[in-house]
């Protein structure tokens, strides 16, 4: 997958995203800024939130994979019931306390080093 610039010309931001998400490994999480920084759009990380937001109709979206840069599960109110999120982590064998994600570094997946730029 190579760098995309957001502009006009790429409309489908969010599928380039989910593309993304995809491939984040189970047991692994990224951030939002990471998943923009990946596509080129580096200060679009509340876009990729945004993309997050709008995928509850596709199970084949690893969404709970992806938290803030904290690794805070910031995105957790959408789910249902939000406390899914973290259940659906713990299945994966990442463990959260306080909604977030216990050393978070041993767990982060960045696609710019994952996958190359």
């Amino acid at each position: 997958m190579s760098v995309i610039k957001l502009s006009e010309e790429n409309a489908d931001f969010f599928e380039r995203v989910y593309a993304v998400v995809k491939l984040i490994p189970e047991g692994r999480a990224t951030s939002y800024g990471a998943i923009a920084n990946y596509l080129g759009a580096k200060r679009s990380a509340r876009m990729v939130g945004w993309a997050m937001n709008a995928v509850h109709n596709r199970p084949d979206i690893p969404a709970h994979r992806v938290v803030n840069r904290m690794g805070m599960l910031s995105g957790k109110m959408h789910f249902n019931p939000p406390e899914a999120m973290e259940q659906k982590l713990a299945k994966e064998g990442i463990k959260v306390e306080n909604d977030q994600i216990v050393d978070f570094k041993t767990v982060n997946w960045d696609p710019a080093t994952e996958l190359g730029w």
